[in-house]
């Protein structure tokens, strides 16, 4: 029995070493231990205390095993099961951390409402709470109210709960407004390689923002200026956009924004920064002019909108499972790209009249997919900027198209890692070739097969090994779930409301 463990301890090690993209080498070097110590620990031939699986858990950023306090979350999974009835789309991870930012800006009281209840949230709310910030749950805990201090203290920031997120980085934005100089921990969140904030600063300098990087931390000083001209990004990022409209949202004054992203968190803030009394123009262009004002202290309630990202997580594990489910509440605007690609490759849906989401805006549909028999595109499925096809839907593409006839070519430019990460469905029987670090080539049909294996470091394609493992027959399990929860609410239980049967545990 002890061998045995200590087998299935070495293996976790190393799934989670693989997973950084570490050597054995590297691994003993971050311990101080030799690389021959490393590779008896992974092939259960060494004995291991508690104290060294926590100091590997600790190197490699993954909860192996937890001394103190509950151990990692993971999933049992029994697959091969129809899902129907229907399912709501919850409202949107990206926009709701956006929004939280956003508070900042005002001195007065803030009620976002239906926010979802995810990790990257709480994360953002320990870091408020850290600097004096005060939340709280209200109306059985389904809306979230924000109360700012006269005075932040940044001293007192939880550093540990701003390196777990990358949404920490839009803090510069309403900072930049209320203090002259200030310190941030470096952003956190999916491990997606290495991607570049140079542009988020390239933006906030116009405003008279200098940041320099030391030791893990952003040293920001403030010298308030006026852009004298537009701001062009050189990046059509979201988050980038969002920290250029954060800065402009106070800047008394009009800012120009051009190149900025159109997607749908964007316009969730600018539609809050107008319940704000920031007048937008361009929203849904590529560029933005904001008439900013100089305070802002009012009481606002704001219902941001659906999230298209988990509409496409459901509507895929509509088609792996081969079931017939309505996914309500479907922002439209930000999913047509993707059901033209899918109608074209023989998916059977139909969607209901559009109606407006609860923020006045948006639109939404109830969409119906129904099983389909699917052939492989005969274009490669890539990304774009909005009103292309979402960066962050492309992963369930490749498990889409594991369920296709012929072969997919999957080109997922925008990230150092993540496609690698996508030919974890091959441990389910998966046929995905990487051709590259950002290409991978996607045979189909799939005969999926269950499998015990860790969960990749990055959001989407987690969700991707888990509905593969819904679609597999037999029982999978999926170890250390966190990253999923940063990203969806209570994603398991919503998904065996239809049909599913996935439970939760702990290791003891």
């Amino acid at each position: 029995m002890a061998d045995d463990y200590l087998v299935r301890i070495g293996k976790l090690i190393r799934d989670a070493r693989q997973h950084r993209g570490w050597t054995q080498s590297q691994l003993a070097e971050a311990l101080g231990t030799s690389q021959s110590a490393v590779n008896r620990i992974e092939r259960g031939n060494q004995n291991i205390s508690l104290e060294m699986i926590a100091r590997i858990g600790e190197a490699l950023d993954s909860e192996i095993v937890s001394l103190g306090y509950a151990g990692p979350m993971h999933l049992r999974v029994v697959g091969g099961r129809r899902l129907s009835g229907s399912i709501d789309v919850k409202t949107s991870k990206n926009a709701c951390v956006a929004l939280l930012c956003a508070s900042l800006l005002n001195k007065g009281r803030t009620v976002l409402r239906r926010v979802a209840r995810i990790e990257e949230v709480f994360r953002i709310l320990e870091v408020l709470g850290s600097i004096g910030v005060r939340t709280r749950w209200i109306n059985e805990g389904v809306d979230l109210e924000i109360v700012p201090p006269a005075t932040l203290d940044l001293d007192a920031i939880d550093a540990e709960a701003a390196r777990r997120t990358r949404s920490i980085i839009m803090f510069l934005g309403p900072l930049l407004h209320r203090m002259d100089h200030f310190k941030l921990p470096y952003a956190g969140g999916c491990d997606l390689g290495t991607r570049t904030v140079e542009p988020h600063m390239i933006a906030l300098r116009r405003f008279g923002l200098d940041i320099t990087a030391t030791e893990g931390v952003y040293h920001a000083e403030v010298q308030r200026t006026s852009p004298s001209r537009p701001i062009v990004l050189t990046e059509r990022g979201d988050t980038v956009t969002e920290n250029a409209l954060l800065a402009a949202a106070r800047h008394d004054g009009v800012t120009v924004i051009r190149n900025a992203s159109s997607n749908y968190m964007v316009q969730d803030l600018c539609f809050f920064l107008e319940a704000l009394g920031v007048k937008v123009e361009g929203i849904g262009t590529t560029t933005l002019t904001v008439h900013g004002v100089h305070t802002i202290d009012v009481d606002v309630d704001y219902s941001p909108s659906e999230d298209p990202v988990e509409a496409m997580s459901l509507l895929a594990a509509a088609v792996v499972t081969e079931s017939e489910l309505t996914i309500r509440r479907v922002p439209i605007e930000f999913m047509e790209i993707e059901l033209a690609v899918l109608e074209e490759m023989g998916l059977d849906t139909d969607r209901s009249a559009e109606y407006a989401a609860d923020n006045g805006r948006t639109r939404l549909v109830d969409l119906t997919v129904r099983p389909s028999k699917l052939e492989a595109p005969i274009d490669k499925i890539h990304p774009m900027p909005f009103p292309g096809l979402n960066i962050d839907n492309v992963p369930f593409f490749a498990a889409i198209a594991a369920a296709a006839q012929g072969k997919t070519l999957i080109h997922d430019w925008v990230y150092d890692n993540r496609a690698i990460y996508l030919t974890d469905l091959n441990r389910l029987g998966g046929r995905l070739q990487l051709l590259d670090p950002h290409r991978v080539l996607v045979e189909g049909p799939t005969r999926w097969r269950a499998a015990e294996m860790m969960c990749p470091p990055a959001l989407r394609p987690a969700v991707v090994v888990l509905l593969a493992m819904m679609a597999a027959e037999g029982t999978s399990v999926l170890r250390n779930v966190y990253v999923i929860n940063r990203g969806y609410e209570d994603l398991a239980e919503r998904l065996n409301s239809v049909g599913a049967q996935i439970e939760t545990f702990r290791d003891i």
